[in-house]
């Protein structure tokens, strides 16, 4: 959970993650803000929120690819439903048994 803390005037500040980086991340991270005249923390924020932008993108599209199967499964099933039962006229003429 991320942490708060009070500035001097006494309202909160933003909240405060700590996250530990692989040392050649740190310095593509810290490339990136220098070319892009942010900070590091400000940089690190903006791609955070673009991860996290395209990660529930992605999601939600995968959710809408699952309720389109069942609603496809769901439409299948009605129709067969619907379908009147009929007998069959006699044996199929195409029947084979295979010996176990």
């Amino acid at each position: 959970m991320a942490t708060r803390q009070n500035s001097s005037n006494g309202k909160q500040k933003s909240p405060r993650i700590q996250v530990v980086l692989p040392e050649e991340l740190c310095e593509r991270l810290s490339e990136l803000a220098e070319t892009e005249s942010r900070t590091v923390s400000n940089m690190a924020k903006v791609l955070i929120q673009e991860g996290v932008k395209n990660h529930e993108s992605r999601e939600n599209s995968a959710t809408k690819e699952l309720e389109a199967k069942k609603t496809k499964t769901q439409n299948f099933i009605n129709s067969l439903e619907k379908q009147k039962t009929q007998r069959l006229k006699g044996i199929p003429k195409r029947l084979k048994f295979k010996r176990s």
